[in-house]
């Protein structure tokens, strides 16, 4: 995949939240592919802190990356607009769940928002223990919304 692609993705994926006229324009398949790229930025983001974490823990580095993930974290919910989901014929891990049990998916990603931006602020203390442990608060949110609204691999 070239580089310009996932800038693409990215771009759609902030212009899809950022205006509701221009999400709808999007295709069920531009959807999902700026959905799934996100996902992968956002554990790229979560890889990176906890390589950091396991060994080293560059304040710059740690810091870098949970700016991304809270900022990747911020767009996501946005990107599970009705018609996106197994229902569109485009293969996602979204379960049905997400759109018949909205206010609590919407819930879960308010927390999700929340808890990485926790991390951001933390991640600048240069304070390893205090990242770690939010880290883990984290991690834990992600795997919460999973379980209840991602598709097993």
């Amino acid at each position: 995949m070239t580089r310009a692609k996932p800038m693409f993705l990215l771009a759609l994926a902030a212009a899809m939240v950022a205006g509701g006229a221009i999400a709808s324009a999007a295709s069920p398949a531009e959807t999902i592919a700026a959905r799934q790229a996100n996902f992968k930025k956002m554990g790229g983001a979560m890889k990176a802190l906890k390589d950091e974490l396991g060994g080293g823990a560059d304040k710059a580095k740690l810091l870098a990356a949970a700016r991304t993930l809270a900022a990747t974290a911020r767009l996501q919910g946005g990107l599970f607009p009705a018609g996106t989901g197994p229902s569109s014929g485009v293969k996602t891990d979204a379960l049905p769940a997400i759109w018949a049990q909205k206010p609590v998916f919407d819930a879960a990603a308010g927390k999700l928002v929340a808890e990485a931006d926790k991390l951001a602020g933390i991640a600048g203390s240069g304070n390893t223990a205090a990242v770690l442990a939010q880290f883990k608060v984290v991690g834990g949110t992600c795997a919460a919304c999973h379980r209840q609204f991602r598709a097993e691999e």
